[in-house]
């Protein structure tokens, strides 16, 4: 028999709920029936993609980082007074560097982005899986919730922590500092790089590009902190719900 109220997982014997059900909080309103039933689905294949392509996106941000420690030093020679042909190379060098910097930080993040949007989905129906009740978005917001002004600030941070927390142990809910962490630095990480490339932009001389650089650089040194912490959290959530699938009440189900 299945479950009466999640209409998904087995009910118990001489019952009608399954063991999930029987000790959740009766739900006021009941989840709108346009939305698709969630299945659960393995995460780890996609987690590891995703930890392996952040790990690409800090390896591009350290490259970063050491172009602009380039670029800093000819600027800052040619901010006071050197020339010569030495000098003149050396530039050159550095603008290609920087360039080609900003190309991997870019081809990195996109493919990185793609990868992560999907693990992120794909463990925010396993999270309705396990608590069909517990999500104060809905699943179409995983996606959108990036990408909407203003709404990005707040809205995948909300998600990911219920995401967080359907997948703990039912018993021991586990903290939310790593996933607070995390996304502290990105915010950050976010408001630097606006600040940071606009001000390079504007910048036309060698004094004016010699005060850019460090706003860059912290830009770059953020982003790569926020990705090697966005590695934790993406390892933790998939190891948290491959666990409570293997070894909670319920098994896997995939379609």
């Amino acid at each position: 028999m299945i479950c009466s109220r999640c209409h998904h997982f087995a009910a118990a014997p001489d019952g009608t709920l399954c063991a999930q059900c029987t000790t959740a909080p009766t739900p006021t309103t009941q989840p709108p029936t346009a939305v698709p039933q969630a299945f659960l689905r393995s995460p780890v294949g996609l987690g590891r993609a995703t930890a392996v392509l952040l790990g690409l996106v800090a390896v591009t941000d350290l490259f970063a980082i050491g172009a602009d420690l380039v670029m800093y030093n000819v600027s800052g020679d040619l901010a006071h007074g050197a020339f010569g042909g030495a000098v003149s190379r050396r530039a050159d060098r550095a603008d290609a560097l920087y360039a080609a910097a900003g190309i991997a930080q870019t081809t990195a993040l996109l493919a990185c982005m793609i990868v992560f949007l999907c693990w992120f989905y794909r463990v925010r129906v396993n999270a309705e899986a396990f608590d069909p009740y517990g999500h104060q978005k809905g699943r179409g917001w995983a996606i959108g919730g990036w990408f909407t002004p203003f709404a990005n600030l707040w809205f995948p941070r909300r998600i990911t922590l219920d995401i967080w927390d359907a997948s703990s142990p039912s018993d021991a809910p586990r903290p939310h500092g790593l996933v607070n962490t995390w996304w502290t630095l990105w915010i950050i990480s976010l408001l630097a790089e606006r600040v940071g490339f606009s001000a390079y932009r504007r910048a036309h001389t060698a004094p004016e590009i010699h005060s850019a650089v460090p706003q860059v650089l912290f830009a770059d040194a953020t982003d790569a902190a926020a990705a090697l912490l966005a590695i934790l959290v993406v390892l933790r959530l998939t190891r948290m719900q491959h666990e409570k699938a293997l070894h909670g009440a319920m098994p896997p189900v995939a379609v």
